[in-house]
């Protein structure tokens, strides 16, 4: 089969398009024909090796474990292992290819990739597959952190920083599903495209620091982490939950060995003293029960992903490069059918 190959960290333009041995399938494995995938900043970070700590956590020291990037994926089931019960070949799937929660590759970019049957969801017929690729990581990351969105409730203030971005896109709608009040902070190109998805106000970062404005939320959902949580604070009620994500900009931050740990172990200190950093004491969701979340949203119609481009399973490099350096709406897709 046709895949993108890694054989060492670094640039994007370091992948490359090779044939490779079709992958085999365990028992409880189904093997996907892939139609789409995601371009996603986690998949950079196995790309770029960034931060170095990440290579000790499971990705692979001196270069990846697994040669092949990319996570989330849709396609078509072209064979079962003899455990799996849920899918049969013809079914037409989504989801994402790695169980654990690290940064590792998944194998997603390729013309094939096998996938524990757990980890998918049959593909809701109103979307494509290229709007179903786009789902499973961001929006895990969201209700891994809202751990359970109906405990929103309507009238709820949200505010959510960095939702142009795919977890925040989601997040914005997730929220709005269950009736809160969202705010929506961006940058000036993308404001029509979040009151299109709903939110109620849109605060532009470039001309308005949302965290000086005077007013409170419930929640407050920070992707970027571009504002100290002292200065976050002032923008929460007493009982408020401020959720921080860490989004690095593809390592601007310069934080090249640690990246955003030290910041995160910190707040997980003050947890211990600050009310608002507390979660939700409730447990996190699986991803089995997150895709089974997700796609029962996705078959409502009360989430719509957002495709900002797509590119051939050869034009890998390009996706990258579109994602790191200029302003997306959306998310970056790979295609793989057409590549065949």
């Amino acid at each position: 089969m046709k895949a993108i190959v890694q054989e060492r960290y670094g640039s994007p333009d370091d992948l490359e398009i090779r044939d490779v041995e079709k992958p085999v399938v365990g028992d409880d494995d189904v093997l996907v024909r892939v139609r789409a995938a995601s371009v996603h900043p986690d998949v950079w970070h196995v790309v770029s090796g960034r931060p170095y700590v990440l290579r000790l956590m499971g990705a692979g020291f001196s270069r990846p474990k697994n040669p092949i990037p990319g996570t989330d994926m849709a396609g078509i089931v072209e064979s079962v292992g003899k455990c799996v019960t849920r899918f049969r070949p013809g079914d037409p799937v989504f989801g994402e290819t790695i169980a654990t929660q690290q940064w590792i590759n998944g194998g997603a970019f390729a013309e094939y990739v096998s996938v524990p049957q757990d980890l998918l969801a049959p593909k809701p017929d109103k979307i494509t597959f290229e709007q179903a690729a786009s789902v499973p990581t961001s929006g895990y990351i969201a209700l891994q952190n809202l751990r359970d969105p109906s405990q929103l409730r309507p009238g709820q203030t949200v505010l959510i920083n960095g939702a142009g971005g795919g977890v925040g896109a989601l997040t914005l709608q997730l929220a709005k599903a269950y009736g809160a009040h969202v705010t929506a902070v961006d940058s000036t190109r993308k404001l029509g495209m979040l009151r299109s998805l709903g939110a109620d106000e849109v605060i532009d970062f470039t001309q308005q620091d949302f965290t000086q404005l005077g007013v409170r939320y419930d929640l407050i959902f920070d992707i970027p982490g571009n504002h100290p949580f002292s200065a976050c604070r002032r923008a929460l009620k007493p009982d408020g939950r401020y959720v921080l994500i860490g989004h690095e900009h593809f390592g601007a931050s310069g934080k090249r060995v640690f990246g955003l740990i030290p910041h995160f172990l910190k707040l997980i200190f003050l947890a211990r003293f600050v009310r608002q950093l507390r979660g939700p004491g409730l447990p996190m969701p699986t991803k089995k029960e997150a895709m089974a979340v997700l796609r029962q949203l996705l078959e409502a119609g009360k989430v719509t992903p957002i495709i900002d481009s797509t590119y051939h399973l050869s034009e890998a490099r390009e996706a990258f490069r579109h994602m790191t350096e200029d302003e997306i709406h959306g998310k970056v897709i790979i295609t793989v059918a057409e590549a065949i």
